[in-house]
């Protein structure tokens, strides 16, 4: 675990702090405002009003979609869903490192928020490096002189060692902010020192990262075991040698996923007792659903669901545990016909007592779908960095805090 500090380590009265958070949120992208305030709002009511309350010159810096995307657009809506979140008045600059952002900085008094421009509208901001080479940027020698602490809370980009993310810690005072202390230490309870028996509930279709995380997370004991659901259950259900049919294996084969039978085939030979697959499934027969046996198999139909069955015996898996990882669907739960997998799988981590973290995208809609959202101890909206955080690798905006100046 990363020894990092937090705000409780810093005085900021009347001291100017510069924020990374992560803004980055859904756009219309026809008026191109923002039409999801769950990020911002997060903020808002964590790190933020703590800072106003503390008497802080907060700068808010922050990125909004990729240059040439839909979604790429100015902070200036972001600033203003903010006041109106926070009911309290939010400066904002259409600049951020030259004249203009600059004097904005130097005016502001305590308890007073100043919101950047999108700083991915520097082109440099995307270039990866060190944090020592970062340090050396234009964006870094400009805004660390006029600032007193760097506070990183934008844990959904620490996987990117893009300049706004490592290049402040390496020549400012740094803290993480509450965003990110607390993804920190609800990682730490389910990927590094989870209480047992742990559960990982493996599902979706991004057979590569589950492929990954199972590996990871079984050769270093923290998983007891994997449970898997999705395409990704039909990959090893086919690496069990299971003829699954001429549509799964053409959609397998379409979708470039065979190639990691091989490596799941490895897999369940090294950890048999650990690795729970499918006992049956639901096919689509003409849009009805349909559940059939593994030995009923292979079939003429699409598989779009785990069956009850399995859903009966992964239940009981789950009310064992003491903690719980999941990520991904068990099945194409948009269909009301093929939900009972994903269902019937949440709500038992849902009615466990044990901590569960939750992420991915599909994952966290499911959730709020069958309105299971205050039942889920977390819920990570950070994508790619809490799945490379399961597989084990170190994130470099999470390294740099560690090393901060």
């Amino acid at each position: 675990m990363v020894k990092y500090k937090t705000l409780d380590d810093f005085d900021v009265k009347n001291k100017t702090v510069l924020v990374r958070v992560d803004f980055n949120s859904e756009i219309d992208p026809q008026t191109k405002r923002v039409t999801s305030d769950v990020r911002i709002k997060a903020y808002a009511e964590s790190t933020l009003k703590e800072l106003v309350k503390k008497g802080a010159k907060t700068v808010v810096i922050s990125h909004q979609g990729r240059r040439g995307d839909p979604d790429y657009t100015t902070l200036k809506t972001h600033a203003e869903m903010l006041q109106n979140i926070l009911n309290y008045p939010i400066k904002y600059v259409d600049d951020i490192f030259d004249k203009k952002a600059q004097t904005a900085i130097q005016n502001l008094q305590p308890g007073e928020i100043l919101v950047l421009e999108n700083v991915r509208n520097w082109e440099g901001e995307t270039k990866n490096g060190s944090p020592d080479q970062q340090a050396k940027t234009a964006l870094v020698q400009t805004l660390a002189p006029l600032v007193d602490l760097f506070v990183s809370d934008a844990f959904s980009t620490a996987h990117r060692s893009h300049v706004s993310i490592v290049g402040f810690p390496a020549v400012l005072p740094s803290a993480a902010g509450r965003i990110m202390e607390h993804e920190l230490k609800s990682l730490n309870k389910a990927s590094e020192k989870p209480e047992h028996p742990c559960v990982y509930v493996m599902g979706g279709s991004k057979a590569d990262d589950s492929l990954e995380i199972s590996r990871y997370v079984l050769d270093n004991n923290i998983a007891d075991y994997i449970l898997i659901g999705g395409v990704t259950a039909q990959l090893f259900l086919a690496a069990k040698g299971i003829e699954l049919g001429k549509p799964a294996l053409n959609y397998l084969t379409q979708k470039e996923l065979t190639q990691y039978i091989p490596g799941i085939k490895a897999l369940i030979a090294q950890y048999p007792q650990n690795i729970k697959i499918p006992m049956d499934v639901a096919i689509n027969v003409y849009g009805d659903r349909c559940e059939i046996s593994l030995s009923e198999l292979p079939t003429e139909y699409v598989i779009f669901d785990i069956g009850s069955k399995t859903v009966e015996e992964y239940a009981k898996i789950i009310a064992t545990a003491k903690s719980i990882v999941v990520s991904g669907p068990m099945g194409v739960y948009e269909n009301s016909q093929f939900n009972l997998g994903t269902k019937g799988v949440l709500t038992a981590i849902a009615n466990s007592k044990a901590f569960s973290l939750a992420g991915g995208g599909n994952t966290i809609s499911a959730i709020a779908e069958y309105d299971l959202t205050k039942k889920i101890s977390y819920i990570s909206t950070a994508g790619g960095a809490i799945t490379e955080v399961l597989m084990g690798k170190k994130l470099p905006g999470i390294e740099v805090l560690e090393t901060a100046s």
